[in-house]
């Protein structure tokens, strides 16, 4: 299990999830018109993204350089998302 924390490999499965999810997600407001909008996810979950690849960055030790530029992403992205949702 330690392994798998090491290695990054436990947020390529979860980075993974969230694709399937974003996808199931299109799909069900597509057919359905349930949920919200694919446009309206892609603020959210484009910075959770970002933060699971900056913690990825520090869990396989790489430089700072590479988690600060993920938490700089998962920054912006929150603030596109936040800019769009503002009235």
């Amino acid at each position: 299990m330690s392994e798998l924390f090491a290695s990054g490999r436990v947020v390529d499965a979860i980075l993974a999830l969230i694709v399937v999810e974003a996808v199931l997600l299109a799909f069900l407001h597509r057919r359905r018109g349930l949920g919200v909008p694919p446009a309206d996810l892609l603020g959210y979950l484009a910075s959770g993204a970002a933060l699971l690849l900056a913690l990825r960055s520090a869990l396989v030790g790489a430089p700072w350089i590479s988690t600060a530029f993920w938490l700089a992403a998962a920054l912006v992205a929150h603030l596109v998302d936040l800019a769009r949702r503002w009235r």
